[in-house]
């Protein structure tokens, strides 16, 4: 198996999944605070497209990185991978 694609950008996306992390133990805080409830969903919602722009970057990757340099024999299983990521993704 190849590296991936994102190795290039493995630090900075470290630093934001840290970050993510960090919202998420904020939001149990809230929890255990007994902050007002729209104000915990605020930051649920903060964190969610914070992890839906991770997700995001990995597929880009993986489509710049892992389809493109795939040999002719993997490119279809490779294309097939992307699109039911996205279809994960996608679904509510």
């Amino acid at each position: 198996m190849s590296n991936p694609g994102y190795l290039t950008d493995k630090d900075r996306l470290l630093a934001r999944m840290n970050r993510i992390e960090g919202q998420v133990r904020g939001i149990g805080r809230m929890i255990d605070e007994e902050t007002y409830c729209i104000d915990v969903l605020t930051q649920v919602s903060a964190a969610i497209a914070a992890l839906k722009g991770v997700a995001v970057e990995l597929v880009d990757d993986h489509v710049r990185h892992c389809v493109v340099d795939a040999p002719a024999e993997e490119l279809d299983e490779k294309l097939s991978e992307a699109v039911a990521a996205i279809a994960r993704l996608t679904r509510s």
